[in-house]
């Protein structure tokens, strides 16, 4: 499906790649096109990718893409149907790249489409408070409702039976239907993704969405960044309690239940019927299994397999934990 928040300014000549990049490989039609940008396992025939970890090799061994931005100590682990870009920091480069592609991804300003709910097709067909502030092409679903100075972006889409609460920013999002948002959430803004350049960070472009699938709950207070390259997920049946934190990239599987203050950094992986207590705090571009079991407080900095229970910091096996702290 096209982004509907991001225009593709592809397809871009493979001379304009190599420029930006700086780098010249003599065999390449350069004037041959690349139609898109796109993580390792969404992108096709034609589009360029990226590979900056070994965490990744599996992943990138199956890349449909024609062309990837890596080192020279990866690029062996890419398909021959994938040529390497070989580049001294791959993320810095893909931004540069991505930022060919969608120019406006570096940018979160402000929705000027967006007018009052009063002035569009959905002042009779919603149930809304004072001040709400609905963008072009937004569409709302059957039954839902919305609270004061709630402001709905352009292209957002809302299912049927969803309340939305006061004083949220919803951008970026795509929202199934039965889910309820309550208070003062930010949803669908950049993630926290920078470059440390001196006098000048780099910002890292966002082009994914957040998709929340149906039956969620979003608590007061939660910021859920949208994705930078794929899309972050609320799976089905998961409940967010208050003022939680869901980074880019992030994946949350269904019937899940986090309590308040628990942060979760970028790319991480969280399974079905996870519990996490509050306050933990997990990494980023980590894989928590299915039917974990995460005490509040814990910070969790490896991996955790299916059916675990931990608590602690750095979060070890329940039982370990206890033993230890008798």
């Amino acid at each position: 499906m096209p982004n509907p928040f991001f225009k593709n300014h592809g397809p871009l000549k493979l001379s304009i790649i190599l420029n930006s990049l700086n780098i010249n490989i003599n065999d390449l039609k350069k004037d041959s096109e690349i139609n898109d940008i796109k993580d390792l396992l969404s992108s096709t025939e034609n589009d360029i990718t990226f590979f900056h970890s070994k965490k990744y090799k599996d992943v990138a061994k199956k890349t449909k893409a024609s062309f990837c931005i890596t080192t020279n100590i990866l690029k062996n682990e890419l398909p021959q149907n994938c040529l390497a870009l070989v580049v001294d920091n791959v993320l810095v480069s893909t931004a540069k790249i991505t930022s060919l592609f969608y120019p406006d991804s570096r940018n979160d300003n402000f929705d000027e489409t967006v007018s009052s709910i009063n002035h569009t097709n959905y002042k009779d067909k919603v149930s809304f408070g004072k001040n709400v502030l609905i963008g072009k092409n937004v569409s709302i679903g059957k039954n839902c409702k919305i609270g004061h100075n709630t402001i709905i972006e352009k292209n957002v889409i809302i299912g049927d039976n969803c309340s939305i609460g006061s004083n949220n920013i919803i951008r970026n999002t795509l929202m199934k239907n039965n889910i309820r948002v309550l208070d003062n959430c930010v949803i669908g803004k950049h993630g926290f993704g920078f470059f440390p350049i001196k006098n000048n960070n780099l910002r890292y472009p966002h082009i994914g969405v957040v998709l929340i699938e149906d039956n969620c709950e979003i608590g007061c207070g939660a910021t859920i960044d949208r994705g930078s390259m794929s899309n972050t997920i609320i799976g089905k049946n998961t409940y967010l309690d208050n003022q939680i934190h869901i980074a880019h990239n992030v994946k949350i599987g269904e019937n899940s239940i986090i309590a308040g203050q628990v942060g979760i950094a970028g790319s991480s992986i969280i399974g079905n019927n996870v519990k996490i207590g509050g306050q933990a705090g997990i990494s980023g571009h980590l894989s928590i299994g299915n039917n974990v079991e995460i005490g509040g407080g814990s910070g969790v900095i490896r991996n955790i397999p299916d059916n675990t229970k931990v608590m602690g910091y750095p979060a070890k096996n329940i039982r370990e934990f206890l033993r230890d702290n008798k």
